[in-house]
């Protein structure tokens, strides 16, 4: 009996340092990937700025922008921190309403005005938005102020000939408050205070000229990266090499590249005249040799094509402006 409970002892004991092993194992894996790097490598500098404060409607060029982490941030001006909704409380982009990306957004002070062809401009007064409520973004709940009567008549009528139907919202909150989509849990760094207010899929984004560069090759008519609205626009690298970006370091902010950006019929609309390419490009081309193969991956994403990158804030807040070097972190294996 005394071998039997020795035997089951000594089990036991091994078993549990094995349990231990493994355990510290593991956070120590966890902790090295969420460990900020110390060795860096430049790869280009910023050559573009770009807020986009309501969702699908025009954007804002900026010579330098803070980091926070709910997006890019001047004052009063928010990356996609406003967008349109139906009477169903259903948010509405360009992809419907391709004219969207004509209005024209310009912020001073805590004043939004919005401009658009053949309409009178219209201010609304962002720090006297009504009470909150809940719309949602691809069927996930977000909070939201409404923007008042005047500017919903403005953009009704705008877009829809009619004096009622679509409505502005402000996101009231200063961090993110969706939970990662499920066809994101492919993308094991995205997590949820990368969401932003109201972007699609992260707070930040990123691409390289030579990427739109490469791509215009391919095409007969060229693009520029306004067509992809991504926030930063670096130039100096190759075509495609942020696909590799781990870590990303610009100026003293600190990034993490979590996912692909995947595309889709957005990057048709042409943003200067907000009408979409009656041939589907650049979509087309793209799909032709931008496809992400991976087999674990694929299922979530389908035939959408991949150009640029989204990311995360990893560090303190910090400023972005025209012509900061942009780093990677240099792998310590």
């Amino acid at each position: 009996m005394d071998k039997i409970k020795l035997s089951l002892i000594s089990a036991l004991a091994i078993g549990g340092g094995t349990t231990i092993i493994l355990s510290w194992w593991w956070w120590w894996s966890r902790e090295k990937k969420l460990r900020v790097p110390n060795k860096w490598r430049r790869v280009g500098e910023i050559s573009d700025i770009f807020v986009f404060p309501v969702k699908s409607l025009g954007f804002i060029r900026k010579s330098e922008i803070e980091c926070t982490p709910l997006g890019c941030k001047s004052g009063w001006l928010r990356d996609r921190t406003l967008m349109l909704i139906d009477l169903n409380k259903k948010f509405i982009t360009a992809r419907k309403f391709p004219q969207m990306i004509k209005i024209k957004p310009n912020i001073v002070g805590s004043i939004l005005t919005l401009e658009a062809p053949g309409t009178n401009k219209i201010n609304i007064d962002l720090s006297h938005v009504g009470k909150k409520f809940m719309t949602s973004i691809w069927s996930q709940p977000v909070p939201a102020c409404d923007c008042g009567d005047d500017v919903a008549q403005w953009l009704s009528q705008f877009l829809l000939q009619e004096d009622t139907g679509i409505r502005l919202v402000y996101y009231p909150l200063d961090v993110p408050y969706r939970d990662v989509k499920i066809k994101n849990k492919a993308f094991p760094l995205l997590g949820n205070a990368d969401a932003g207010a109201y972007p699609d899929e992260s707070s930040f984004s990123l691409m390289t000229e030579a990427s739109v560069e490469e791509l215009n090759a391919r095409l007969e008519d060229p693009v520029t990266p306004l067509q992809f609205r991504m926030n930063f626009t670096v130039k100096g690298t190759k075509a495609y090499e942020e696909d590799t970006w781990d870590w990303i370091k610009i100026g003293s902010v600190v990034f993490r590249n979590v996912r692909p950006s995947t595309r889709c019929l957005l990057i048709t609309i042409d943003p200067d005249i907000g009408e979409k390419s009656n041939i589907n490009e650049p979509l087309k081309t793209l799909k032709k040799y931008r496809q992400i193969e991976d087999p674990t991956i694929r299922p979530f994403v389908g035939e959408s094509p991949m150009l640029g990158i989204h990311m995360g804030l990893k560090g303190p807040n910090g400023m972005i402006k025209l012509g900061d070097s942009v780093y990677v972190n240099v792998s310590e294996e």
